[in-house]
């Protein structure tokens, strides 16, 4: 590997560490970073799961006060994730690269839109009460999504558990995380053993990682979190925008 690749993908993977600790975008920052450095979409996304675990070990150590008396709701959600993220891998080996890139943008678009409507969300949220089963169901449709493609799920998974729960964001935001966790660690289980990750790649990624989710959660005790949720989804939309015009050439 190139030195400018793993500098480009250690920034990238510090990125990734803060955006998906601080608003659950996290390959917003990552899998660009892959394009990047010359891997094709399918290679470039087994190896953000396989390395976006490392998302979920900085951000589990630094969120224990947040994650402390979890310990029942955590082991449940994220049984239910794990089992997404299996038939979310099984459906990305199943299919085509040509699919799948048409596919990256709209599903880009759609959590930078779910970012952005989150308060309106949790507002609505406040009159309706959603029920174990409908989270659950909302969980595993969820951790197919983060096992088929990562990008957006943590907005996704954000959104519905604060629909489930009133408590303060980092709290459910540090959930997110962990329930999530469980979602890749299933579908980069396969991925390790059926599908192309470049293992240089996911291990230098991985360094950057763990930095940025293990410093995220204490910047979002500290910065004003709506204009950084403004800013990440106005900037998922233009990775959208870029990655549909490269599967339209």
């Amino acid at each position: 590997m190139q030195p400018g690749h793993a500098v480009l993908l250690v920034l990238g993977g510090v990125g990734a560490g803060l955006t998906g600790s601080m608003a659950g975008l996290a390959s917003l920052a990552s899998y660009p970073a892959l394009l990047s450095v010359g891997m094709a979409p399918i290679a470039a996304n087994v190896t953000n799961t396989v390395a976006l675990l490392a998302n979920t070990v900085g951000t589990a150590a630094g969120t224990q006060r947040e994650l402390e008396g979890q310990g029942p709701r955590l082991i449940g959600l994220s049984a239910v994730a794990a089992l997404g993220g299996l038939a979310g891998a099984w459906l990305l080996l199943k299919t085509p690269s040509s699919t799948f890139e048409w596919i990256v943008p709209m599903l880009i678009a759609l959590g930078a839109t779910l970012l952005l409507l989150r308060d309106p969300l949790r507002r609505w949220a406040g009159h309706h009460t959603m029920s174990a089963p409908m989270l659950g169901g909302s969980v595993f449709l969820i951790g197919i999504y983060g096992g088929y493609f990562g990008a957006a799920a943590g907005v996704l998974m954000l959104a519905v558990l604060a629909l489930a729960a009133r408590e303060p964001l980092p709290v459910t935001n540090a959930v997110k995380s962990v329930v999530l966790g469980a979602s890749n660690l299933s579908a980069a289980t396969i991925y390790a053993v059926t599908a192309p990750v470049n293992w240089a790649a996911a291990g230098v990624l991985s360094v950057g990682c763990l930095v940025g989710s293990w410093i995220g959660p204490a910047l979002v005790r500290r910065i004003p979190e709506r204009p950084l949720r403004v800013a990440i989804a106005v900037a998922a939309i233009g990775l959208a925008v870029s990655l549909w015009w490269r599967a339209a050439r």
